[in-house]
């Protein structure tokens, strides 16, 4: 049985200078998510990236937006999945610190963000 997400979920990583911020969103419909995402980039103008994932009743979308291709959007998906969240969005906004991580440890640090934030629901 998957679980519903009813609040909304926080945290913070920095990795070499670049700071990830991870929220977790409760969706009430399956467009709701355009509408966040819109609102975020408004509330975090300066951010670099806002790599996201969202589920809802069995359909799921995400985004790398502008990052190397499989390091951010489906590996935040594969969180949402792995927890059972439904009816979510997971959004992790990125400020880029000015160093280049590299795909593996980028594609590492979006997983430790996004399950940072998971990892709370139902605490």
């Amino acid at each position: 049985m998957s679980i519903k997400v009813e609040k909304i979920y926080q945290s913070t990583l920095i990795e070499n200078k670049s700071k990830f911020i991870s929220i977790l969103y409760p969706l009430n419909d399956k467009d709701e998510y355009k509408k966040i995402l819109l609102d975020l980039r408004k509330e975090y103008k300066d951010a670099t990236h806002y790599c996201y994932a969202m589920v809802y009743d069995g359909y799921a979308k995400c985004d790398d937006d502008g990052e190397p291709k499989g390091t951010a959007g489906h590996p935040i998906l594969k969180i949402l999945q792995t927890k059972d969240l439904n009816h979510s969005l997971l959004v992790v906004v990125r400020y880029f610190g000015g160093t280049k991580l590299g795909a593996g440890k980028l594609l590492r640090t979006y997983v430790k963000a996004a399950a940072d934030v998971a990892n709370q629901v139902n605490k």
